[in-house]
C-alpha cells in the first residue's frame, strides 16, 4: 500500500510540474505574440 502512494505522490509531483510548465508556455507564448503585433504597426 505504501508503494501505491508512494507512486502516486510522484506522479502527482509530475503533473504539478507539467502544469507548472504549461503555464509558462502559454504565458510566453501570448507574451511573443503581442510583441509580434506591436512589431507589425
Amino acid at each position: 500500500m505504501a508503494e501505491l502512494e508512494s507512486e502516486i505522490l510522484q506522479l502527482r509531483k509530475a503533473l504539478n510540474e507539467a502544469r507548472l510548465g504549461r503555464d509558462i508556455i502559454k504565458k510566453a507564448t501570448a507574451y511573443f505574440a503581442q510583441e509580434s503585433l506591436e512589431n507589425t504597426r
